[in-house]
């Protein structure tokens, strides 16, 4: 059995696998984890940031929550490929959506994740930095989605450091730039797999559609987004 921990992650010996899901509710982490993965053990307990390994079509995967924004995401995810050696890192969330044509229970799968975050600012690059996810993940995550039926838009949403925020004007216009939703933590996921060479995507359903004013359950967050966890587990 392995002995590596870190101060926010404790397997106490077991086995995290090379791909794992990150929703960022803890919750979600253990209904994907008691609905979809066989022979489920629990990693993690660190903080109540449950983490938990298992076979899904007899492929191995983990998944575990990250917390909110940037920051947390960021920290798990930098221990996760450095100490524990993960290779595929699958955010899996919700969004709010910013245009109107991406629509309550669409999925949104992010190429790219503009932010308004100074977390990239550490990695000293002579210009702005444009975070892209694992185009290896991405264009598989398309055809799963479209094999599936499922309703679905690839391109950029923003990873934001405000939920409340202080200018109402702000999200029109990241919308006027194509941005297609927001979120608070996919830019910080796909910089730090990037630094280090390994993958990360951003797969969303969206629960808000901010111009329409319409949005989802906190229960229908935690349970009802099925075909994007699917659709995840099945990049395992």
């Amino acid at each position: 059995m392995s002995s590596k921990r870190t101060p926010h992650i404790d397997p106490k010996g077991e086995q995290i696998a090379e791909t794992i899901l990150l929703p960022g509710d803890p919750l979600r982490a253990k209904f994907i984890a008691e609905t979809y993965l066989e022979n489920r053990r629990c990693f993690n307990e660190v903080r109540g940031m449950y983490g938990f390994t298992g076979t899904h079509r007899g492929r191995k995967v983990s998944v575990m929550g990250t917390g909110m924004g940037i920051p947390s995401i960021s920290l798990y995810s930098y221990e996760l490929i450095h100490f524990f050696d993960v290779k595929n890192l699958i955010r899996v969330g919700s969004c709010g959506s910013i245009q109107e044509d991406v629509d309550l229970y669409d999925v949104v799968i992010a190429q790219g994740a503009s932010t308004d975050s100074n977390y990239i600012s550490q990695f000293d690059v002579p210009g702005t930095y444009a975070p892209l996810a694992s185009y290896r993940l991405l264009e598989k995550a398309k055809r799963l989605a479209d094999e599936h039926g499922q309703r679905n838009h690839v391109g950029n949403i923003l990873s934001s450091d405000i939920f409340y925020n202080a200018d109402p004007d702000a999200l029109g216009r990241w919308a006027k730039m194509g941005i297609l939703a927001v979120e608070m933590e996919s830019a910080g996921l796909f910089a730090n797999a990037a630094a280090a060479g390994v993958d990360a995507l951003g797969i969303f359903t969206v629960s808000d559609n901010i111009l329409a004013g319409t949005h989802t359950t906190p229960e229908e967050r935690e349970t009802a987004f099925t075909n994007m966890i699917e659709i995840a587990l099945e990049l395992a």
